[in-house]
């Protein structure tokens, strides 16, 4: 299993996400992951800064990989912005750049006033707006008219040595079929075992990544402050997170998700045996990137790498060799 990390850029401004990155990279772990939004999830989490921008800064200072984790590239950006964007990312890191995508939220991608379309339609677009990214890495001329995109005479002229690959979300059964007919990988925040099992099946065996979150500070009942804080709307149920078009509107449904919720979906506080048994409910991905909740994120980066990761790899390490864990 690659343990990487996870920068958050709804909660965290530019330079403090370059600082993770890099004291990430010291701390010894592998990969980097990255959100991609315009809003962020409620306006206590205060960020929301340009991805591709923050990207390309993370190429100067930091050897990770870097995956978003997910880009949405069908409404707010279209695919072939998308795709020069990706391929500028995939040179500047060297091929150590992958492409995340799913069908995205209203919460970023109703901003041009579009309509917002249905689960199905959003699929169906998301598709055609891979293909179109995938024929533009080749450094041909593009042409295409579809049911959902125009691309007129369209060439990408700086590229990388191959092909960013693209790991697509799904969050439902059919999400998970798409991902796992036109991704080269999985990409999710849950550990759920069936859409797990149904995205292999599906797949052939194709690779799949998870993200978590970890809210360490130096007592629970801080930690379980800030996640409740800035991160109570991860509870909300269903498709809400789908459909809800501002800030504003999460801040109000979040007011349904208790405390005791929050302290029972994530690990809060400085117990660092409980954040490493975390990742066992991960054991079958791939990849795992965690990120921090809340201001400590220095002091949760430098713990993590002195006994977190070390204890998950002999996890593993145990396990893959038949001697138990």
């Amino acid at each position: 299993m690659v343990i990487g990390y996870f920068l958050s850029t709804e909660e965290y401004g530019p330079d403090e996400l370059l600082e993770q990155a890099v004291l990430a990279e010291e701390a010894g772990f592998e990969a980097l992951a990255i959100s991609d939004h315009f809003h962020p999830w409620n306006d206590e989490q205060g960020q929301s800064a340009f991805v591709w921008s923050v990207i390309g800064a993370l190429a100067k200072v930091s050897r990770l990989p870097v995956t978003t984790t997910v880009t949405c590239p069908t409404v707010r950006m279209s695919p072939v912005i998308t795709a020069q964007a990706a391929a500028t990312s995939a040179a500047l890191h060297h091929g150590g750049f992958r492409l995340g995508v799913g069908s995205g939220e209203a919460l970023n991608e109703h901003i041009h006033g579009d309509r917002w379309p249905t689960a199905e339609i959003r699929l169906e677009m998301l598709e055609e707006a891979v293909d179109v990214m995938r024929r533009l890495w080749t450094g041909e001329r593009v042409d295409h008219h579809g049911k959902h995109y125009t691309v007129e005479d369209a060439r990408i002229y700086t590229l990388p040595e191959t092909p960013p690959e693209i790991y697509v979300s799904g969050f439902g059964p059919a999400a998970t079929k798409l991902a796992a007919r036109i991704g080269d990988g999985y990409v999710t925040t849950t550990a759920d075992a069936e859409l797990l099992d149904l995205f292999r099946t599906e797949s052939g065996g194709k690779p799949a990544i998870a993200t978590i979150k970890a809210a360490y500070a130096p007592t629970e009942e801080e930690a379980v402050g800030h996640a409740h804080r800035l991160w109570s709307t991860s509870g909300l149920p269903g498709e809400l997170a789908q459909v809800l078009a501002s800030p504003k509107q999460f801040e109000q449904g979040a007011q349904l998700v208790t405390e005791e919720m929050t302290r029972n979906a994530h690990v809060c506080g400085p117990d660092l045996q409980r954040h490493a048994e975390a990742f066992d409910d991960y054991a079958s991905f791939e990849e795992v990137y965690v990120a921090n909740i809340g201001p400590h994120y220095a002091e949760m980066i430098r713990r993590f790498g002195e006994e977190v990761l070390p204890a998950v790899r002999k996890t593993r390490a145990l396990t893959r060799d038949g001697g138990g864990g």
